[in-house]
């Protein structure tokens, strides 16, 4: 694909700090695109943003690189961008949104077509299949995928596409995997490692309440309630659901630990050296380095597999599913059944308890158990011989 914009359309870190400038209110977040390119951009050419939201200067960015295009329909994918903050959309959900639509309408170009009406159904499968032959995961391409349909569906409603192009939408099936859990030998040889108190404390956070990184690392100290051993969490990191999370024993040792070390003028609660707040990066590498250390490298183990194996020592220890769902902060409970196929114990037990009178074997070679549908079957065969 043309590669002209795509610096342009590179992601964005919600957390990431952009050069600011003072602007009239009634200005931000309401000029046209060529315009906004006018203002902020700097003698050295360096793009200059706002003293606003979040939200404010991920539309300034958008837009900014928007004008820098030259594919049909890019009018409409300003509107687009606009309706996405209007909705209160995530920051780094323009950028995702960005790249895809400029990938889409790229080769929709490409195709010889000019205009977004001669969109098709074609189109969106010439995109799959770039994206697959690139060799993106799976995952990244169904999420890409979202962004363009969500794209084409405002189109549609707008009336400037067909609505044949997405009338029967074409869904890309992801294996159901298992989640994967730390096992607990491996867990407590990683902990014998941890000697830092902040180290050690994050660790034990995510492993014992079940935190996404992003919540944990966006935790400010205000959210923190030792007394009632809880953290509040009021946005959910992937489906902005609030919720509450307990802290265990040695999680409130660990965190006490490095609070009476911690710098007390810092607002969150784990930053890293010299800065006010800690980067995913940095607390993907500190993971990763006591992995290696413990010698668990060759396990594969994520950062994230401290919130599998939260949700599954949880069920292991007797949690019903419905208790586990709002701590994990699911919103549909199918999700939280993926750590049940894991951790089934009941079902564990009834296939070795089976397996023992299977290897054991009986004299007249049939194996018998006292079960509710054998029962039910027997009783049948009584009734029939009375017929």
């Amino acid at each position: 694909m043309d590669q002209m914009a795509t610096g342009n359309c590179s992601s964005i870190s919600a957390q990431e700090s952009l050069p600011e400038l003072e602007i009239n209110a009634q200005q931000a977040g309401f000029l046209p695109s060529v315009i906004l390119s006018e203002i902020y951009r700097g003698k050295s050419g360096k793009v200059f943003y706002p003293r606003y939201t979040q939200a404010a200067k991920a539309l300034h960015w958008a837009l900014d690189r928007l004008s820098g295009w030259e594919l049909p329909g890019k009018e409409h994918v300003e509107e687009y961008i606009r309706s996405m903050y209007r909705r209160n959309f995530r920051p780094r959900t323009y950028a995702s949104a960005l790249t895809a639509i400029y990938d889409f309408l790229t080769g929709v170009r490409g195709s010889g077509k000019t205009r977004l009406e001669e969109i098709t159904k074609h189109d969106i499968e010439a995109f799959i299949e770039h994206e697959q032959d690139r060799g993106m995961m799976l995952s990244t391409v169904r999420t890409r995928l979202h962004c363009v349909n969500a794209f084409l569906g405002y189109l549609m409603d707008a009336g400037i596409v067909s609505t044949d192009v997405l009338a029967r939408r074409i869904r890309l099936r992801k294996p159901e995997t298992l989640p994967r859990a730390m096992d607990p030998d491996d867990v407590r040889q990683l902990l014998s490692v941890i000697d830092p108190p902040r180290d050690r404390a994050m660790i034990l956070v995510l492993l014992r309440t079940g935190m996404r990184i992003g919540e944990l690392l966006n935790t400010r100290i205000p959210d923190l309630h030792l007394r009632d051993r809880k953290i509040d969490i009021y946005e959910g990191e992937k489906n902005r659901l609030g919720r509450v999370v307990y802290l265990s024993g040695d999680a409130m040792s660990a965190l006490r630990a490095w609070l009476k070390i911690r710098d007390p003028q810092k607002v969150f609660l784990f930053y890293a050296t010299g800065t006010n707040s800690m980067a995913y990066s940095t607390a993907r590498l500190i993971f990763e380095k006591y992995i290696t250390k413990s010698g668990l490298t060759h396990k594969g183990y994520s950062l994230h597999a401290l919130r599998h194996t939260f949700a599954s020592e949880l069920l292991n220890a007797g949690m019903r599913i419905e208790c586990l769902q709002p701590l994990m902060g699911h919103s549909s409970l199918d999700v939280t059944r993926r750590y049940a196929r894991l951790t089934d114990k009941t079902r564990e037990e009834e296939y070795f308890r089976a397996m023992t009178i299977i290897e054991g074997g009986e004299k007249d070679g049939h194996h018998r158990l006292d079960h509710p549908i054998q029962a039910l079957l027997e009783e049948k065969e009584r009734l029939t011989e009375y017929r």
